[in-house]
């Protein structure tokens, strides 16, 4: 499942799946099943989430870490797919540092395979998650001022978010420097523009979303951090240059005193938690989905 090719009418029918979803209340949906999690990337919020919303369905979890695993000993994707398959894994959930990965495995196999975030391609989970949270506090995100700011070059957050917040009407700003937000980044998505200095940006914004530096995924790139936090960090300051009741969100990590202050991303008009939150009734309405189009086992 991918946000780029989803209709605004099936990410509409996926929040509001979401919606019936409560985390607090144990489900049959999926009683009996079982939802291998194969993470190659480090992970907290979206492996716990995913883990979380599986048991809550009734689904026996089995977490397959790369680093303790025969990944650790050359085993390719494929095999370890075709492996975790053969063991009685009834759908996959996939987190990979490789573009393509999920869908690599999706190909090769006759059971769900669920995008967890690959390399800085898509990370559709969390598009959906940050949607749903918005629109806790928001009517619709038709004509939205949403700021994204930060790395965005090297983050699939970022792109996946500017897919499905452009379907639904949303008005996408982008803000960072040129090498971490170069100019081809405006066309991730219709209506998109880059504004370089971040009290521009900020002006009039309903939502703001925070994006850490992926150090991770910078190669070659040397980034002067002092000038980075300068320029590109939300203060208490700067945040008082967009709407009153302006949303505060990150995907975490959060990196305090780099991206995001302390005193803003504990303020009240931060959300950060609520995306933990929703993160696990959203990826339940995700796992009833992919399960429900999935083709029968055989001999069921």
């Amino acid at each position: 499942m991918g946000i780029e090719h989803l209709s605004p009418e099936a990410i509409t029918s996926l929040l509001k799946l979401a919606k019936r979803m409560d985390p607090r209340r144990a489900h049959p949906t999926l009683r009996g099943r079982i939802v291998a999690l194969l993470f190659y990337e480090p992970s907290t919020r979206t492996r716990i989430s995913f883990e979380l919303a599986a048991k809550t369905l009734g689904a026996t979890t089995v977490l397959v870490a790369a680093e303790s695993s025969s990944v650790s000993k050359g085993e390719s994707l494929l095999d370890t797919v075709a492996t975790v398959r053969a063991a009685g894994a009834d759908a996959i959930v996939i987190r990979h540092p490789a573009s393509g990965a999920p869908l690599l495995a999706a190909r090769h196999l006759n059971i769900p395979v669920v995008n967890a975030g690959d390399g800085m391609h898509e990370h559709p989970s969390q598009a959906l998650l940050d949607a749903y949270t918005i629109l806790q506090h928001k009517k619709s995100l038709r004509g939205l001022r949403v700021v994204m700011v930060g790395d965005i070059a090297h983050s699939r957050v970022a792109r996946y978010n500017l897919h499905l917040l452009t379907k639904l009407g949303a008005q996408t700003t982008l803000c960072g420097p040129p090498e971490l937000a170069p100019e081809v980044c405006a066309t991730i998505a219709p209506g998109v523009r880059i504004v370089r200095h971040m009290e521009e940006a900020l002006h009039g914004a309903e939502v703001i979303m925070m994006l850490r530096v992926q150090k991770e995924r910078l190669g070659g790139l040397q980034l002067n951090v002092d000038d980075y936090v300068s320029a590109y960090q939300l203060n208490a300051e700067r945040l008082k240059l967009a709407r009153r009741d302006a949303l505060v969100m990150h995907p975490g990590p959060i990196i305090r005193r780099m991206e995001i202050t302390g005193e803003v991303a504990d303020g009240p008009q931060s959300l950060i938690l609520e995306q933990v939150r929703n993160g696990v009734r959203v990826r339940m309405a995700i796992l009833t989905t992919a399960m429900a189009a999935a083709r029968p086992r055989k001999g069921q």
